[in-house]
């Protein structure tokens, strides 16, 4: 996506660089334990988020639902819709 965005040098505002599908911390790790043969991660309890990131823990805990509509209008193409294909890719070195 950035080298998309940066040879298009007429875009105005924000570009969400997000998955077009985007996914729950829980579910992440999921893939992630998947696509690596491994147990996904233990849940962090809550009060030890909130007590590292003070507010910011709100961002992990309910999350955030951003997608990239914007690049979408523009007419970029995902080369992974879905996270588990790219963390497949990722560990594989494609």
């Amino acid at each position: 996506m950035k080298h998309c965005l940066i040879h298009l040098i007429k875009i105005y505002g924000v570009i969400n660089g997000t998955s077009p599908n985007p996914v729950r911390l829980a579910e992440m790790c999921n893939h992630l334990g998947n696509a690596m043969g491994r147990p996904s991660w233990l849940p962090v309890p809550e009060l030890a988020l909130k007590a590292v990131l003070g507010e910011g823990a709100s961002v992990v805990l309910d999350g955030q639902r951003v997608l990239p509509a914007r690049a979408l209008e523009l007419g970029f193409t995902f080369r992974y819709l879905y996270v588990k294909d790219a963390l497949r890719a990722i560990l594989l070195g494609n």
